[in-house]
């Protein structure tokens, strides 16, 4: 009986144990019925909050006239390209390097029919005719063509100069120089590095009327031996300050190499920071920041609002052309105070040092060129014409078509 009465009391305990857990876990308010239809409205309704629709995407190729590594004019255009890339997650890009101007066509039929790309951006004047034959030939892709002025529904230009730069490198030179000679290596003879070139000489008289320029000529954007070769040439003959467009350090090496001997050559790096290669060496520099000129046109294009018609032409005001050899020194600490111990008088400021006239025309120059330009009349060419009259400014196609030598550079520009 006992046993009996022990094995109902246990079933009965087992049977309120289950009741219990069954109350735990049922829900304090049953959900209401949900119909087919209805089921399927919340499933679209949650798709649609947890998956937003797919954001355009675009691809860009970049055509570079260089390695991208060559610390110069395609390594300043890839930095740009890497802002881009980190700054758009709708953006694909793809480079083709090393890219010669006879064979660019070939590259941009390959870019847009392999490649699929949107948009081509040819990052080298010499790039021109055959950005306009692409252009043409594709009619849904767009192109950006760098440096150049021809223009269509589908091509468009941008470029971020350096001339404002050169004008105070320039300055710096003719303080600096002792023997009033200063030299240029130059790659090709077009009017970008006429403008260039010439800018550097009128920076170089506006503080040392004694001052001239020679130039010598290499022929390629990328040629380290030639412009080494070049850069000698000039040394040799006298010049102790040297500017270049070539896109390694190789000027600048050449004069380092001749400061650790004792001979004091002064270098102006070119489009990327090259002082670490000659910090005895090099004074300053000019550097182009392409990321935010990429950033503009690749959102343009993106939101349906880009207007091929608009040359995009942006220099120290829109913070893309900056002075300095370095990224954290307009000017080499080591010859600031040289630079501060000379004197200019002039009619702005009276009598002031030639540095703070240097960052005084910078300051200028970032408020845009009508409070300041290198190139304001009177400027002679070196055969004593007239080019830019008196209290007159050169105008953005005088500029972009520049052919002649001021009056402090030496020899002629080659017809090749």
């Amino acid at each position: 009986m006992k046993t009996k009465m022990r094995v109902l009391i246990v079933s009965f305990l087992f049977a309120m144990l289950i009741v219990g857990c069954g109350e735990q876990d049922k829900p304090k308010q049953a959900p209401e019925k949900t119909t087919e239809v209805e089921a399927k409205a919340s499933e679209k309704t949650a798709d649609s909050q947890d998956a937003p629709a797919e954001e355009k995407k675009l691809k860009a190729g970049f055509i570079y006239v260089g390695p991208v590594g060559d610390y110069g004019w395609s390594h300043a255009h890839d930095l740009g390209k890497r802002y881009v890339e980190s700054l758009y997650p709708w953006l694909e890009t793809v480079i083709v390097e090393s890219v010669t101007e006879a064979d660019s066509l070939r590259i941009m039929d390959r870019l847009v029919q392999q490649q699929k790309c949107d948009v081509i951006f040819t990052t080298s004047f010499g790039y021109m005719d055959n950005t306009v034959k692409a252009a043409e030939k594709y009619p849904d892709t767009k192109f950006m063509h760098c440096a150049g002025f021809k223009r269509g529904a589908n091509l468009g230009t941008y470029f971020g100069d350096l001339y404002q730069m050169y004008y105070l490198n320039g300055m710096m030179a003719g303080i600096l120089t002792k023997s009033n000679k200063l030299g240029y290596v130059a790659a090709y003879p077009i009017p970008e590095l006429i403008r260039h070139i010439n800018a550097y000489a009128l920076g170089a008289k506006a503080v040392n009327p004694d001052a001239t320029v020679d130039v010598k000529w290499i022929y390629a954007w990328y040629g380290p031996d030639k412009a080494k070769e070049a850069a000698e040439a000039l040394i040799a003959e006298g010049c102790d300050a040297l500017a270049f467009t070539e896109d390694t350090p190789a000027v600048v090496e050449v004069g380092q190499t001749h400061c650790e001997k004792g001979k004091q050559i002064y270098t102006f790096s070119h489009y990327s920071p090259m002082q670490v290669y000659g910090k005895d060496s090099v004074v300053s520099g000019q550097r182009m920041d392409w990321g935010g000129m990429y950033a503009k046109i690749l959102k343009d294009i993106h939101e349906g609002t880009w207007d091929p018609s608009q040359d995009v032409w942006w220099l120290a005001k829109e913070k893309a052309a900056i002075l300095g050899g370095s990224p954290d020194e307009a000017v080499n600490t080591k010859f600031v105070e040289p630079l501060k111990q000379a004197l200019i008088k002039t009619e702005q400021f009276g009598e002031i040092s030639a540095y703070d006239l240097i960052m005084k025309r910078y300051e200028q120059m970032k408020q845009g060129v009508e409070v300041f330009d290198p190139f304001m009349g009177p400027v002679s060419d070196n055969k004593g014409e007239i080019k830019i009259k008196e209290g007159e400014r050169a105008s953005k196609d005088d500029l972009l078509s520049m052919m002649y030598f001021v009056d402090n550079v030496k020899g002629e520009i080659p017809n090749k």
